[in-house]
């Protein structure tokens, strides 16, 4: 992974600077920012292949970034993944509101932001970050699931000099799936969403890492869907037979 040279090549390049003058999320609004979507499914029309059947390089553990919309559950998702790859799921929401604590160092950062109505600085979010991979990379991971970020392009490429990307799987919601589990009302919100979420997606596209999939209509048919699009079915196969074994 190679995490320690990327930290330090990042923190040492103008784009530290560039990422101190720029905000990332509303600490007021991390529930919604960080873990925004509800236990809710919807039929999958259709679902992009890979190219690569695991979308990993050989010798460490997938790095993965799972983004989408609202409303499609993909923390559930992303745990079950990571248990699947065994790699960690790493939640940029947990890992602000952990110091949300007065003991840490960045409580009153954090809480005047909150109490202020005002953004967490990205220098913030990707200090967590770089400190999670960091102590990860001590601990012998290989790999990990992002969850939680990034949001926006120039994120993208802060992450990108901190880790090599292998795959962002995409979880994608239509407004058709809203009407039909009476969620109408939210569709502005999908919209806002879907629009914010385009030249993050073209970002990834470019490089051929974005996976669009569809959620289904109920989670152990969504799980089958994610799994046949991942071809991850023989993992999971394998680790079912293993936990039988025991």
């Amino acid at each position: 992974m190679a995490v320690l040279s990327r930290l330090r090549a990042a923190a040492a390049t103008p784009l530290r600077l560039a990422v101190s003058r720029r905000s990332y999320g509303s600490a007021a609004q991390l529930q919604y920012d960080y873990d925004d979507d509800e236990d809710y499914y919807c039929h999958n029309d259709s679902q992009s292949e890979m190219e690569d059947s695991l979308g990993s390089v050989s010798g460490r553990g997938v790095q993965w970034v799972v983004m989408g919309d609202p409303f499609t559950n993909r923390q559930m998702y992303a745990e079950k993944l990571s248990q699947l790859l065994k790699v960690p799921h790493i939640s940029m929401g947990s890992l602000v509101r952990q110091e949300l604590n007065p003991r840490s160092s960045l409580y009153k950062q954090i809480a005047d932001a909150v109490n202020q109505g005002k953004l967490v600085p990205e220098e913030v979010i990707f200090g967590l970050l770089s400190k999670r991979l960091e102590e990860g990379f001590y601990r012998g991971e290989t790999g990990f699931i992002l969850d939680g970020i990034p949001r926006t392009r120039t994120q993208a490429e802060v992450l990108d000099q901190l880790a090599d990307i292998d795959l962002v799987l995409n979880f994608k919601s239509t407004e058709a799936c809203l009407q039909k589990k009476h969620l109408g009302h939210y569709q502005d919100i999908h919209s806002v969403h879907k629009s914010m979420n385009k030249p993050l997606e073209d970002y990834y596209n470019k490089q051929k890492k974005l996976l669009n999939f569809n959620v289904a209509g109920a989670p152990g048919e969504t799980w089958k869907g994610l799994l046949a699009a991942l071809h991850l079915q023989h993992v999971n196969a394998l680790s079912s037979s293993q936990k039988l074994s025991v």
